[in-house]
């Protein structure tokens, strides 16, 4: 599973006018299933988000994680993580899992979040959504169980 992961003031997301999910500080994290992934992966990738020690200490250092500071994660499916554009302008999106497996795992990484306690708002999958961050820092995290 790959995810983008952003340590934000605040963060929101929209469908339709209408609000999905909303947080005050801790992470925005864009995620999307990788063909091949299973909850091995989505389970690995929740492990690692809750401990990443991304927010200052009381000496100003990158050293304290949600666990530590209490914040809580905006978690939005974000299928264009899966992007090559090894071939021309147009990406393609093949390496993405299909849609049924990539909504299943975005929500089994969600519900393994909320497992390591976690406070946990999402997106809606597979909608338009209209997200809105103030990135903290800024600090911005590119995370792939991959590799």
């Amino acid at each position: 599973m790959r995810a983008l992961v952003q340590r934000v003031r605040e963060a929101r997301v929209t469908v339709a006018g209408r609000p999905t999910g909303e947080i005050g500080e801790g992470l925005m994290i864009l995620v999307c299933a990788m063909q091949g992934d299973g909850e091995a992966e989505a389970e690995a990738l929740a492990r690692k988000v809750a401990r990443l020690r991304i927010f200052r200490d009381a000496e100003g250092k990158m050293n304290r994680s949600l666990l530590d500071t209490g914040g809580a994660a905006l978690v939005v499916s974000q299928f264009t993580l899966a992007a090559d554009t090894s071939r021309g302008n147009r990406p393609g999106f093949s390496a993405a899992a299909p849609p049924a497996e990539g909504e299943r795992l975005y929500l089994h990484f969600a519900d393994r979040l909320r497992a390591e306690g976690i406070g946990v708002e999402t997106g809606e999958f597979g909608a338009d959504m209209d997200v809105a961050l103030v990135n903290q820092g800024p600090v911005t995290i590119w995370l792939d169980t991959a590799g």
